[in-house]
């Protein structure tokens, strides 16, 4: 396990996938996604049975009813799941990660804001579910935290599979505030897909860097020249949440973790704070965005 996050500034140390098995790696992960025992049931069952309070939304939104529709609730619940482990995987590496206090201030920053971002994107979802996320603790691949490579390869597919996940609400929330709301997460989301590719090259000679390419979640090692290399989102062709839910199973669940072989020795504590983000006009402010 980590120690508590101290998500105020750098820290070192931790655990470890080879760089070369990476495309085994997601193709044993998408399996384990879509098989373990986990799956789609055991996520979406307790999803379905949350409660469907959404006071903070009813507030502002143009929503029919009293309540979230079945599919904003699964989406919202989903989404919540991947802020904390977001959260979980940021924090690790800010206070674990021994390449983290050698990459320059500026790199370090861009971590430190993510890590704030992610947490406030956790805070509004729980705040419309009035449910908290149903896991709170996080599987990992070999060497991760302690590897750069593997590090900034699973942050990177990470962010894709959120990126894809948001897009899916973009497609199927039921009111327009809800799909503002999650192309608004979406766009930050991207930021932080690009920004883990510009801290590659910044990795240092003692940690195996520069690192010049970055493996995501569609297994191809992909030029870090220019990190900014998306002409449009990628949607991964999901148009359903519970591929979202595919993806992150075996970050999620000792079953699923272990047929994807990730390092199930340990699990990393989603532990929730009281986010600072970096400057007042980039907050929430409400559901209509102004």
């Amino acid at each position: 396990m980590s120690k508590k996050p101290d998500h105020t500034g750098p820290i070192p140390v931790s655990s470890q996938l080879q760089n070369p098995q990476r495309r085994s790696f997601l193709k044993k992960a998408s399996l384990a996604g879509v098989t373990g025992a986990f799956a789609f049931a055991g996520l979406l069952d307790i999803v379905a049975g949350q409660s469907s309070s959404a006071a903070g939304l009813r507030r502002e939104s143009d929503h029919d009813s009293d309540d979230l529709r079945h599919e904003d609730h699964e989406i919202l619940i989903a989404a919540e799941i991947a802020e904390a482990l977001a959260v979980t995987t940021y924090s690790n590496i800010i206070n674990t990660a021994p390449f983290f206090s050698r990459l320059a201030s500026d790199d370090q920053g861009y971590l430190l804001a993510a890590l704030q971002e992610e947490m406030s994107h956790y805070a509004l979802e729980q705040s419309v579910t009035a449910s908290p996320s149903p896991f709170t603790s996080f599987f990992y691949p070999l060497n991760m935290f302690a590897d750069a490579q593997t590090t900034l390869n699973v942050l990177v597919t990470l962010e894709d599979a959120f990126i894809a996940a948001y897009l899916v609400g973009v497609r199927n929330f039921s009111t327009p505030n809800l799909r503002v709301t999650a192309a608004r997460i979406m766009g930050i989301e991207s930021d932080h897909r690009t920004l883990a590719r510009v801290v590659a090259p910044g990795v240092a000679a003692q940690d195996g860097g520069p690192i010049e390419t970055v493996t995501g979640i569609q297994g191809v090692a992909e030029s870090v020249d220019p990190p900014n290399n998306n002409g449009y989102e990628r949607t991964l062709c999901w148009n359903k949440i519970e591929q979202a839910v595919a993806a992150l199973t075996p970050f999620a669940d000792i079953n699923a973790a272990k047929a994807a072989g990730f390092d199930v020795s340990k699990s990393f504590a989603f532990e929730p704070f009281t986010p600072r983000l970096p400057f007042n006009l980039g907050e929430f402010i409400s559901f209509k965005g102004c």
